[in-house]
């Protein structure tokens, strides 16, 4: 398989010249606080694997926020990520919170990092694959990293969901939001509109993992924790996460915000 982008991919992140180009657009928006969503992604990485006594890597970790939940989960966690400022905040609220089992965090790019074969049982991408130059690569680099029989669970945006959550670009201007239908659009018009993230299709990982030692053990599609919402009115989240969270279980999970891939390194030293 050729090493380029999946066709149904955004252009490279990089590829934008706006001037002034905002985080949010360039990589995203981190977790700021732990929330219910927040703790319903930890809950499903932890169907996978038992975080206590093991090397997790959080992979364009943010705030570190995930990475403090893993330290309390008894992991040894790492975190990494390419924004400097967000990794200085980071260490801060660390230190604030004495939060034992963190290992530290490094400034990194998913395609290139700065650990030695083999190393951790756990990768977690949360909604940044989409985000790097080359998300091949960075799996390339996922597999060197975990030890053999790791694993790496990713969540990454889903081309099917209604409404577009990085964004757009229009006539020069950054417009965050949630934009609907977007993601519905002809490649050619959405990576025009969205040239700075990814969004996926269920056969693209099977396509981005070939000839690569990972396995997909597991494939699916999450939504959202509606906690905005939780924030106006608990009883009416309370409804739609119901209703969403059923539809996980149907074939209307294939609308949902994003998809959940688990991969497992081959048991064959690298």
């Amino acid at each position: 398989m050729s090493d380029s982008p999946p066709a149904t991919q955004a252009a490279s992140p990089s590829a934008p010249s706006m001037t002034g180009e905002p985080d949010a657009a360039r990589l995203g928006n981190p977790s700021f606080v732990w929330r219910s969503g927040q703790e319903r992604r930890l809950a499903i990485i932890e169907r996978y694997v038992s975080l206590r006594d093991r090397r997790v890597l959080d992979l364009g970790c943010g705030l570190g926020e995930y990475v403090r939940a893993f330290a309390r989960r008894g992991a040894r966690a790492v975190g990494t990520d390419i924004a400097t400022d967000r990794l200085s905040e980071a260490r801060d609220r660390v230190m604030t919170t004495a939060t034992r089992g963190v290992n530290g965090f490094l400034a990194a790019a998913g395609e290139s990092l700065p650990f030695h074969d083999a190393i951790f049982d756990l990768v977690v991408l949360n909604e940044v694959i989409e985000h790097v130059n080359d998300d091949r690569q960075t799996l390339r680099e996922v597999a060197r990293v975990l030890r053999p029989g790791g694993t790496c669970v990713l969540f990454a945006p889903n081309r099917l969901f209604p409404f577009e959550t990085h964004g757009i670009y229009w006539r020069g201007r950054y417009i965050f939001g949630n934009i609907p239908f977007v993601n519905w659009l002809p490649n050619a018009l959405r990576n025009r509109l969205v040239p700075h993230a990814r969004a996926y299709r269920h056969a693209d990982w099977a396509r981005l993992t070939s000839g690569l030692p990972l396995r997909i053990v597991d494939q699916g599609y999450v939504y959202p924790g509606f906690d905005n919402i939780e924030a106006r009115s608990r009883p009416l989240a309370n409804v739609v996460r119901n209703v969403c969270y059923w539809a996980e279980r149907n074939a209307l999970q294939r609308f949902g915000l994003s998809h959940l891939v688990v991969l497992r390194r081959d048991e064959v030293a690298p």
